[in-house]
């Protein structure tokens, strides 16, 4: 099975990386052209990935149309983009991976249901879980969630992809694996902010604990298993991304939570840090399926500037008692 990759950013290139380490022969397209020539030409991706010597069984190219040679894609272009990507692949029935993590903004719908709108004679699966790109680069031990209603062809994915460093589970329930890596990023915002603002090591507890009872509410309301929530694409890429600041979206939290405004620190980014468009997207699906997400609520007044840092925190501490 040739494998191929769209999007040769960080997570891209690692991805492409596990595949070729599988064995597989990978094409990876990337948008820009000094990003192909130092894949072709160094076997690198100094942009994106840099200090990683890349496997030369990975080749790239900057022409979609190339990839319709692939008999497996892995999506890797940011949640907003992923629809027009799609809609100018040349292929209509091959397998598609979706490996980022969002809601569509116009639209409020999950990158599977995105995917089965523009491509819907292809077979789509769903790898998430909690995975920082150099450390899966570097070939440190990873386990991931793929999911996909077929589980006969999750497990093929599967084990094309496995490695001695990096371990696929595979699920059936799409839902659940998306839910947990669109909201994980939201609420790493929010423990950004606590570090950001000193507020300490409780209140991210806190936060941890409380976001994933609003990620499991949102969950189950959009039908996914609060089982799968509590797995490596649910509760694993919660901890992960709440805890480092390897994470963008904590990264951009804890800038907030230091009194820096939302446009600066969005402004100029090369990488993406999806919580920040998922957010008001999130809070707008939770209203709608009537769901209460209150840590969500106050990244997005936080994010609009609608609130100080001092103020979100008396709002969320001051909101009614009642039983855990």
């Amino acid at each position: 099975m040739r494998i191929g990759v769209i999007g040769a950013g960080a997570w891209g290139t690692a991805l492409a990386q596990v595949a070729a380490r599988a064995g597989e022969e990978v094409l990876i397209w990337a948008l820009e052209e000094e990003v192909v020539a130092a894949i072709n030409g160094e076997h690198a991706n100094p942009l994106y990935l840099p200090g990683r010597a890349l496997s030369p069984l990975i080749r790239a190219t900057s022409r979609l149309e190339d990839m319709a040679v692939c008999e497996a894609l892995l999506l890797v272009t940011p949640a907003q983009h992923l629809r027009g990507t799609l809609s100018r692949l040349p292929c209509e029935d091959v397998p598609l991976v979706l490996c980022a993590k969002g809601i569509e903004a116009q639209s409020c719908l999950l990158m599977s249901q995105v995917a089965e709108e523009v491509k819907p004679k292809a077979p789509v699966a769903v790898l998430s879980g909690p995975t920082f790109a150099h450390e899966v680069a570097d070939g440190l031990p990873t386990a991931v969630t793929l999911a996909c209603h077929d589980t006969a062809l999750a497990t093929r994915l599967a084990n094309r992809l496995a490695g001695p460093s990096f371990r696929p589970y595979v699920s059936d329930d799409v839902v659940g694996a998306e839910v947990g890596g669109a909201v994980k990023n939201v609420l790493a915002i929010a423990c950004g902010v606590a570090d950001g603002a000193g507020l300490g090591l409780n209140a991210r507890a806190s936060l941890i604990s409380r976001g994933f009872a609003e990620m499991v509410r949102f969950g189950v309301a959009l039908g996914a298993r609060p089982e799968t929530l509590s797995g490596l694409s649910g509760l694993g890429d919660l901890v992960l991304t709440c805890s480092s600041t390897n994470s963008r979206n904590c990264t951009l939290g804890k800038g907030l939570g230091e009194g820096r405004p939302a446009q600066e620190l969005l402004a100029n980014r090369r990488t993406v840090a999806e919580g920040a468009f998922t957010a008001p997207v999130l809070r707008q699906c939770a209203r709608n399926f009537k769901v209460d997400m209150p840590l969500v609520e106050a990244v997005c007044a936080l994010l609009e500037g609608e609130l100080d840092v001092g103020s979100a925190v008396s709002a969320l501490l001051s909101r009614p008692l009642k039983a855990e």
